[in-house]
């Protein structure tokens, strides 16, 4: 393999635009605040939903899973591949909604084409493929937030770490499957129409949910739905076209801020800052660190003392 995966976050703009960067057309990505299928309905034309949750780093694969049945022949199927490196978990999750959706979703030729060889595979070489594919992974890559101090790469987990996986959930062939490329098949959740879909998913999301201590709350749930600017268009709404294409806007400014470490512009600043007091002569940078000193000692006794600042 030529590269590595680096960690993307769950991020609806990071999702939206990734997949518009691998050729898929019109369609986003919409976070989910509350677990009611009436939300979900609300979001349009609804293809899937992309879970993000702790995973038990000692947990292991079972005959059984938890909740729901393995599905063995459905492989031959739909599109589902075994995950077969570390990071790469969140793209892997929105491939196994989209791929799955070929023909009521425009996909694109590189992924049609990705999809059309790597199909042929049993899972474990269909995650193989994927994992080795320079485009998705190039792609990928283009939306991890940057940083200086650690390479994610290089980073393993340990039974103390918190370690996120997402996975997917889609209808297909009017069925409710759960997609996670670290269990051995598809999970079958039992029948599931297209318009069915979030009457189904959302008590499925909320079982898993109550496996967890009440105190968990690190979850994360991601919708893939058709452009909301085109229900837009058609109902002449353009109150709610100017928003989304705001959307759109704000999220084209928070992935370019990704792509940037600020740690040099920070340093040459603060630089500015020293050579500027420096040059005022008279004490100035010495009376600068010395009020700079007692602030700081200021917000530290403030907060021993349980006050404000």
């Amino acid at each position: 393999m030529s590269g590595g995966w680096n960690t993307i976050e769950s991020d609806a703009g990071v999702f939206t635009y990734l997949i518009e960067k691998l050729g898929v057309k019109d369609v986003q990505f919409e976070e989910l605040i509350t677990l009611e299928p009436d939300e979900l309905r609300q979001a349009g034309q609804v293809y899937g939903v992309i879970f993000l949750f702790k995973y038990p780093t000692g947990e292991s694969r079972s005959d059984k899973p938890k909740d729901g049945s393995f599905d063995h022949d459905a492989a031959n199927d739909l599109f589902f591949a075994a995950q077969t490196i570390q990071n790469a978990c969140g793209t892997q999750a929105l491939l196994s909604v989209l791929l799955n959706k070929d023909g009521e979703v425009e996909i694109g030729k590189e992924l049609r084409e990705f999809k059309e060889f790597a199909g042929e595979f049993p899972p474990e070489l269909r995650g193989e493929t994927l994992s080795n594919s320079d485009l998705i992974r190039e792609v990928h890559n283009s939306f991890a937030r940057s940083s200086p101090f650690i390479d994610e790469t290089q980073r393993t987990a340990t039974e103390d770490d918190d370690v996120y996986h997402f996975i997917a959930y889609t209808s297909v062939n009017n069925k409710l499957y759960e997609l996670d490329g670290l269990q051995p098949a598809p999970i079958s959740h039992g029948p599931c129409t297209v318009d069915q879909f979030p009457d189904k998913v959302i008590p499925v999301l909320q079982r898993r949910i109550n496996r967890y201590p009440a105190t968990e709350i690190r979850f994360n749930l991601l919708a893939c739905v058709q452009d909301l600017r085109i229900r837009a268009r058609e109902m002449g709404d353009e109150e709610a076209l100017e928003v989304e294409e705001q959307k759109r806007n704000e999220w084209l400014w928070e992935n370019a801020l990704r792509r940037h470490n600020f740690v040099g512009f920070v340093g040459e600043l603060l630089k500015g800052v020293v050579k500027d007091k420096l040059n005022q002569g008279n004490g100035a940078y010495e009376k600068w660190v010395e009020e700079s000193k007692a602030k700081t000692k200021r917000r530290g006794d403030a907060q021993k003392s349980g006050g404000d600042q």
